[in-house]
């Protein structure tokens, strides 16, 4: 029960009851009596447990949402934000990390397709104009959990079909032995639009992670333009920096 871990509210208070149970979450959360990825009582169970109103418990749980503590998941409940730290100075993909981090990855396809480079493609990925490339759109999900949405271009002469990426994309190339052996990442905050939102099942606006990644084969040609959209309440990116 709820009540044993936070314990009880105080009606006579100058505090809202609502930031009473906020700030009681979160102090939970924060000292890990409430672990990463645990579920919350549905909102129901709770108002009933502190006999309080549904509305005082969505209005916490709400600034708890904001603030990247808990996330929302459709048909799922309520849990606590497990955030994902990514190393931007190793060259990995999504699938790897999450393996890692010992979570199940799996992807939504939005879009596989063949064409030419655009202008800026051309331009990113140093080729001609009409390059064939294979793009690859998708929702990356972790533990059932959407993640980010990314955008993929690569060369067509690094892959033999379209249909060769089923899951990760770096180990389909890595089989045809075209995985990239370096890449330029970069990194700016971005708000999600209203369609963005609703994949990642978030709110429109709410902050997010854009990385831009150009990877290189060994011999030095480009060949891979991927933009992925990363929800800024559960990653975190570190690099590891040196003087030398």
């Amino acid at each position: 029960m709820l009540t044993q871990t936070l314990g009880k509210l105080d009606e006579g208070s100058s505090l809202p009851l609502y930031q009473q149970l906020q700030r009681a979450l979160r102090q939970a959360i924060e000292t890990r009596q409430i672990g990463p990825e645990d579920a919350l009582p549905p909102e129901r169970a709770i108002a009933d447990e502190f006999q309080i109103s549904r509305i005082t418990v969505r209005k916490a749980i709400d600034g708890l949402v904001s603030e990247g503590l808990l996330v929302r998941r459709q048909g799922a409940g309520t849990f606590v934000c497990s955030r994902v730290e990514k190393n931007f100075s190793k060259l990995t993909s999504f699938s790897e990390d999450m393996r890692a981090r010992g979570r199940a990855p799996r992807s939504v396809w939005l879009r596989k397709s063949e064409g030419s480079v655009t202008p800026e493609e051309a331009l990113t990925l140093r080729s001609s104009p009409g390059t064939p490339v294979y793009r690859f759109h998708r929702i990356r999900y972790a533990d059932e959990a959407p993640m980010s949405i990314e955008y993929a271009t690569v060369l067509a002469s690094c892959l033999p079909s379209l249909d060769a990426v089923e899951s990760s994309l770096y180990e389909a190339l890595e089989r045809a032995g075209n995985r990239p052996m370096r890449a330029l990442q970069r990194l700016r905050s971005v708000l999600f639009t209203a369609e963005q939102a609703k994949l990642l099942q978030i709110r429109e606006h709410d902050a997010g992670l854009l990385v831009e990644r150009v990877g290189f084969l060994k011999d030095g040609r480009a060949m891979e333009f991927t933009q992925s959209y990363f929800r800024g309440d559960i990653y975190d990116f570190v690099a590891e920096l040196s003087d030398l």
